[in-house]
């Protein structure tokens, strides 16, 4: 499952958190395990970007855009960013999803709202990331109260620095009763897996085009001395030196769910309705059958954020419905059982029943998008 959460749309994550969390170190993390994925970023605190480590990564240049006159949220309205958003998702950039990292004094609401009220058709709402320094976390809280309130509009919080923490497992349980069903994923360094955040793409779909981690390998190379054996090994010890290891994999669970048999629309709409706390992430393609032959839908959610994308079937392939769910802590045997029960062969359709999905799907004639899942 290589396609993009909905037609020619790039997912838009809002990456947020108080001043020191690590939300650039996450970023530059991003930037170097993005799995030949190309990720465009908005950086409001740009003198704290590690400049060394984005020019590596690619990220100067035509997919950076740097906002240096305080809060993102109070430099700029809607339009302005669309402004912005239209340089990134540019065919010509490549540019597979954005990242805009906020200032440590950023409101996140009202980064999320612009980013939901955009018109732009080329984008769609990825997520807020709020990260997290669990060292200083009480002290945090204490200093700036609206944390808490940070917290419940997450759909995915990063407790950073746990390494740091004398009690982590506290600080992981306190942050878990702040958060209104977000996935929770404990970390060090800002290595989190990318995979939490959006699709990551093999680097060789890129045919003479050098991804992120082609230019990060490539600097590697050159900074190593020619004879060392070990230059290239990575850490076992090191939970970000491997992409593909166990320690970066191990902070999340994924479902894959497949069926020959199409799903009921008012079953499935009742699933994602109830879906459990900590799934972070829904993507894949759904056969209604009978409900609509002619297209299959595209589904993305993040969060409470969902959006269906009806299109045509392909002309050849077997018609499947194929789902990735990816959280932490969730049941994948109850997920995938409450799946299967979504599953229908009534040769009949209901005439109602994709009411409940056509809910949200954009209509393309909309100026905005609908700001809301269930």
């Amino acid at each position: 499952m290589t396609h993009s959460p909905g037609p020619q749309q790039i997912p838009v994550v809002v990456l947020a958190g108080f001043l020191g969390s690590g939300k650039t170190t996450l970023l530059n993390h991003l930037l170097h395990r993005s799995g030949g994925s190309r990720i465009g970023a908005i950086v409001n605190d740009f003198g704290a970007i590690e400049i060394d480590a984005m020019a590596v990564a690619g990220a100067l240049g035509d997919s950076t855009v740097s906002l240096g006159n305080g809060c993102l949220c109070c430099a700029v309205d809607a339009g302005e960013l669309d402004v912005y958003l239209e340089r990134l998702a540019r065919p010509g950039t490549g540019i597979d999803v954005v990242v805009i990292e906020a200032s440590g004094l950023a409101e996140p609401q009202e980064l999320v709202r612009m980013v939901l009220a955009s018109d732009h058709q080329g984008i769609v709402y990825g997520g807020l990331v709020e990260v997290v320094d669990a060292a200083e976390f009480d002290d945090t809280r204490a200093r700036h109260p609206e944390i808490d309130r940070h917290l419940a509009l997450a759909d995915l919080v990063v407790v950073n620095k746990l390494d740091r923490a004398p009690d982590p497992e506290r600080v992981l349980g306190l942050v878990r009763t702040l958060t209104d069903r977000a996935a929770v994923v404990p970390a060090t360094h800002g290595r989190v897996d990318p995979e939490l955040l959006f699709d990551c793409r093999p680097s060789e779909e890129r045919i003479g085009q050098l991804s992120f981690d082609d230019l990060h390998r490539h600097a590697d190379a050159q900074d190593a001395e020619p004879h060392d054996p070990d230059a290239h090994d990575a850490d076992p010890h090191d939970p970000g030196a491997d992409a593909h290891g166990g320690h970066l994999h191990a902070g999340y669970d994924s479902v894959s769910f497949a069926s020959e048999v199409p799903l009921d629309p008012r079953l499935l709409m009742r699933f994602l309705d109830s879906r459990p706390e900590g799934l972070y992430r829904i993507k894949g393609y759904v056969d209604f059958g009978p409900h609509d032959p002619v297209n299959r839908y595209a589904v993305h959610a993040v969060g409470p954020f969902l959006r269906f994308y009806p299109e045509p079937w392909p002309a050849d392939g077997a018609r499947l419905t194929q789902l990735v769910l990816i959280g932490t802590g969730i049941d994948a045997a109850v997920l995938g059982k409450e799946l299967e029960g979504c599953r229908s062969d009534a040769p009949n359709a209901d005439e109602h029943g994709m009411w409940g999905v056509l809910r949200f799907v954009q209509d393309p004639e909309e100026d905005l998008p609908e700001a809301a899942g269930p």
